[in-house]
């Protein structure tokens, strides 16, 4: 990763379009639950970023593909960093709600 990198926003509808081709991947959402309820991507799970030791309840595989969004990228970016330290082996930051453009369920 070279500097600029870390400035280049993720896509998060490129990033749900990997995920529904990964087989067995979660979409997990670390908004709180109540920005859930307002509206999230179809199919994702919630688990707030304050409640992320919970993942193993609800990920047991450690090696599952995880694709983590939140509502700009920020979370998300530190729920990867988390889970990582957790021993997942395979998450991904697809960043924020704010700029998704498909369905959303309520």
């Amino acid at each position: 990763m070279n500097f600029f990198d870390f400035f280049k926003s993720t896509d998060i509808n490129q990033g749900i379009q990997e995920y529904e081709s990964v087989a067995g991947a979660v979409l997990l959402d670390v908004r709180s639950p109540e920005e859930y309820r307002e509206g999230h991507i179809p199919g994702s799970q919630n688990i707030p970023l304050q409640s992320l030791d919970k993942t193993e309840q609800v990920i047991d595989n450690k090696d599952t593909p995880v694709f983590v969004y939140c509502y700009s990228g920020s979370r998300s970016r530190q729920a990867v960093g988390f889970l990582e330290k957790m021993g997942y082996t395979n998450v991904k930051n697809i960043g924020g709600f704010a700029a998704y453009r498909g369905k959303v369920e309520r």
